[in-house]
């Protein structure tokens, strides 16, 4: 008899099932957030090197150049990593926690096609493109207790050909 009414009780059969699907809608809620947190990262440093590129981009042909394969004037390329870390051009917090102008990279490429070597670009010197690249390693919300660890990195590059304004 007591072993019948035992079976047939229906008592904390919610606290069971909570229990059971609880450590699985943690995972959700903890993998959920280091995503979003990863991707936000992603957003603001494309946001950071594009500005960057654009900056660079308007500043003369005499600061960029392909005279001499490629060139930039090494101030202008440091204003440009300090930008593109932390939208100002002096001080600032980084848009990104532990990106350093280490992690960035400005170089100059040269086009040799018609196309570039026409309107504002004289016709000896080709059209000077901008790039801005960057690899950091991602700092995690939780230190790995998700599915996104440490050891994903933030990749981006952006270029932007130089008008000499």
């Amino acid at each position: 008899m007591m072993l019948r009414r035992f079976h047939s009780c229906r008592k904390g059969s919610a606290a069971a099932e909570m229990a059971l699907v609880l450590p699985l809608m943690v995972l959700i809620l903890f993998t959920s957030l280091e995503a979003g947190n990863y991707f936000y990262a992603q957003h603001q440093v494309v946001k950071g090197l594009r500005d960057g590129a654009r900056f660079a981009a308007r500043h003369s042909f005499d600061e960029i150049n392909c005279r001499s394969g490629g060139y930039i004037d090494s101030a202008l390329a440091a204003n440009v990593k300090t930008l593109a870390r932390t939208g100002k051009l002096s001080g600032g917090t980084t848009r990104v926690k532990g990106w350093v102008d280490g992690d960035i990279t400005v170089t100059v490429t040269c086009s040799t096609t018609t196309q570039a070597t026409t309107g504002i670009y004289s016709s000896s010197e080709s059209a000077p493109q901008v790039n801005v690249a960057t690899s950091l390693s991602y700092d995690s919300l939780f230190n790995g207790l998700g599915v996104i660890t440490n050891s994903f990195t933030l990749n981006a590059e952006q270029q932007a050909t130089v008008m000499g304004i």
